[in-house]
């Protein structure tokens, strides 16, 4: 009993560390489209790189069962499509502004999609929200201000960019809630790489550019296998610990891509980027806490 005991305890330690390695892989997904946005290569070309992979393995996952139509099939297609758009266009300008904006800002902005999901739940999902949430929702816009600045000299308008990032991976989390346990994962899996490919495709085609370097390829060919190699990393953690566990330490995206910044890039986040995110963070516990009780 006593080592049933321990290996209990154990499990939420475990969903832990595969959260933190999966937020670890996403990291490394960004800085590697960021360096590869720098040297040259559009941003058409990155993010049809990422759903490609994505594809591949879909299908070789859907395989295991066989190809039959019922794999395919499902009765909320247009919810599925709408689903995968959202967050293929948010990885296109989370892409297209690594060009321009450090990845402390361009992160610390996305994790003000959890206030934005509180905000809207308010009307798209009927969710109660009382004044502990109302006050993380205004303490997340003013983090969001605090790190855009939109009246400063350190505005960019590739921000606007990540601020629509943010807005479409709320919208994408609220359907991805709504669509639980009615379409099976593995379909919304399949369509998320389909719909990636088919609306990418085109326009990687016109505007490919050969990485210079066989590192190049490397990196390019590793976005969508560290993507998928992250969410294959989140989707276990989750067995092993709740949601409620393991929510906090997504927060350690912002350490990693600070230190891949500063490594790669020689970038340190300024005094307004590291207020922004403590107070974006801050309201995101928050609504987190609310959430648990």
């Amino acid at each position: 009993m006593a080592v049933t005991a321990q290996s209990n305890a154990d499990l939420p330690r475990l969903g832990i560390l595969l959260m933190l390695g999966a937020w670890l892989f996403f990291s490394v997904v960004d800085t590697g489209a960021k360096w590869l946005a720098v040297a040259g290569i559009p941003a058409f070309q990155l993010a049809f790189m990422r759903y490609a992979s994505h594809f591949v393995i879909s299908v070789a996952v859907i395989a295991k069962g066989g190809f039959t139509a019922d794999r395919f099939r499902t009765d909320h297609m247009w919810q599925v499509v709408s689903r995968s758009l959202l967050l293929v266009s948010a990885t296109l300008s989370n892409f297209y502004a690594l060009q321009f904006l450090p990845l402390t800002v361009v992160s610390a902005i996305i994790f003000s999609s959890p206030v934005i999901v509180c905000f809207l739940s308010i009307w798209l999902l009927k969710e109660p929200v009382g004044a502990w949430r109302w006050g993380a929702i205004i303490l997340g816009f003013i983090g969001v201000l605090i790190v855009v600045r939109p009246f400063g000299t350190a505005f960019h308008p590739a921000m606007l960019l990540i601020i629509y990032n943010a807005t479409a991976l709320a919208f994408y989390s609220i359907m991805t809630r709504k669509l639980s346990g009615v379409v099976a994962v593995d379909t919304m899996q399949f369509y998320m790489g389909l719909v990636g490919c088919a609306v990418l495709l085109p326009f990687a085609l016109w505007v490919w550019t050969p990485p210079a370097t066989t590192w190049g390829v490397v990196v390019l060919v590793s976005l969508g296998v560290m993507g998928w190699a992250g969410h294959q990393l989140l989707t276990n953690a989750h067995r092993f610990g709740t949601a409620n566990q393991l929510m906090p330490f997504t927060y350690s995206f912002l350490i990693y891509v600070a230190i891949w910044g500063y490594l790669l890039f020689q970038t340190v986040p300024d005094a307004g980027t590291i207020l922004g995110a403590f107070v974006i963070m801050g309201a995101g516990l928050i609504i987190w806490k609310r959430e648990q009780k």
